[in-house]
């Protein structure tokens, strides 16, 4: 097997919804198509891959550094020796070749997106759909799991929608058989938060859970202020209070309130989650963590991530990437993981899982196709090959 070409670019998301922090009003990801010439079906095999939404595109960096140290190994470095088929861990290492440690962010979302496409092929060339592919690679559990538990994911903030606009949007997603769902707070005053959350808990029947967001915006004061007035509302949980990296805020956080906190989708690495391991004062058999593959260079560090996290008292069941994706999809199945998150009317047509497998009582069955299952989304998959 030998990879013929890699080609990139990058696609618009945009949107007028936003959360406490930014708006989506020039969104864009970054999409990849690796192709090869490894013919099934009479037809060559591609994987693809793109981000999660929330980073924006990485074209430079794909086009400078990334793609080609891909390009120029040695066909040899990219194959597994045994099956002769490319070896996505072995991609990485030699995408991350003469790149000094630290500095993550947009360089683990390039790496991360063309991960996603290397996971893509390796699965189709060995006919397994990815959830498969990646349990027999990684084992954490007995067998993949047939079904993730995952919730919606919306609520943003929309100058055209205010509460009954926010009503019908989450009356939809119970609608789609989602039983949990997830708004943004820390966009408007607090009062006005709290109207938003008293509106959704209204609708939601007896079961269903509400989660928020408040996507990094607070200082340790206004954090705990949210707080407090959040803790009567028994909440999912309450996600991204203060910046990522602000572990002492996170800490005193913790130690005051006393629901689910949940974090990590803007953490990139393992050194990352292991400073949130050792000075987030985070509860292993209460909080969430919430790490995202294509965002932080891929499978093989999200791997590293569990094993770190794990050998510090977390369990698997505990991380639900953010991302509403395939992969993330393949992952949780695979690792064994608490869920997944899903973005049913947002992001598309990147966001959301196949065609063929609708969400059912808030869960959601894997696909047995080949391949990570672009090709089950139609829109998704004829908008890659238009623009690849």
């Amino acid at each position: 097997m030998r990879i013929t070409k890699i080609t990139h670019s990058e696609a618009p998301i945009a949107s007028r919804i936003s959360n406490a922090v930014i708006d989506f009003s020039r969104m864009t990801v970054s999409i990849v198509a690796v192709h090869s010439d490894l013919v099934v079906d009479g037809e060559p095999l591609v994987g693809y891959g793109f981000h999660s939404n929330g980073r924006y595109a990485q074209s430079g960096l794909l086009a400078t550094r990334i793609l080609p140290r891909v390009e120029e190994a040695p066909p040899e470095r990219l194959l597994d020796p045994e099956t002769g088929v490319v070896d996505p861990v072995r991609v990485q290492r030699v995408a991350m070749e003469n790149e000094k440690p630290g500095g993550h962010g947009d360089r683990a979302v390039a790496v991360g997106t063309l991960d996603m496409a290397m996971w893509d092929l390796a699965a189709k060339a060995a006919g397994l759909p990815l959830h498969r592919l990646l349990h027999e690679r990684f084992g954490r559990t007995a067998e993949p799991a047939s079904s993730v538990w995952v919730y919606a994911a919306g609520g943003y903030y929309h100058p055209e929608k205010p509460l009954q606009g926010l009503r019908d949007e989450i009356r939809g997603y119970l609608d789609l058989g989602y039983r949990d769902v997830k708004i943004k707070i820390g966009g408007a005053p607090l009062e006005e938060d709290l109207q938003r959350i008293e509106t959704v808990l209204e609708l939601l029947p007896e079961g269903s859970r509400l989660a928020v967001d408040a996507n990094g915006r607070f200082g340790v004061e206004e954090a705990l202020r949210y707080g407090r007035a959040l803790t009567d509302y028994h909440l999912l949980w309450y996600e991204e209070p203060c910046d990522p990296l602000d572990y002492r805020t996170h800490a005193v956080l913790a130690d005051e309130y006393e629901g689910t906190l949940a974090t990590g989708e803007n953490l990139f690495s393992v050194p990352d989650v292991r400073n949130l391991r050792r000075h987030g004062g985070l509860r292993p058999h209460r909080d969430v963590l919430q790490m995202d593959p294509s965002l932080s260079y891929g499978v093989p560090e999200y791997a590293g991530m569990l094993d770190e996290l794990e050998a510090g008292g977390w369990s698997a069941e505990r991380f639900c990437p953010h991302g509403g994706n395939q992969i993330n999809l393949a992952l949780a199945a695979a690792f064994g993981l608490g869920g997944c998150e899903s973005y049913p009317q947002v992001f598309e047509p990147f966001g959301g899982f196949a065609d063929s497998t609708p969400v059912q009582d808030g869960r959601v069955r894997l696909p047995e196709a080949p391949g990570i299952g672009v090709e089950l989304k139609p829109a998704l998959h004829n908008l890659l090959r238009e623009r690849l």
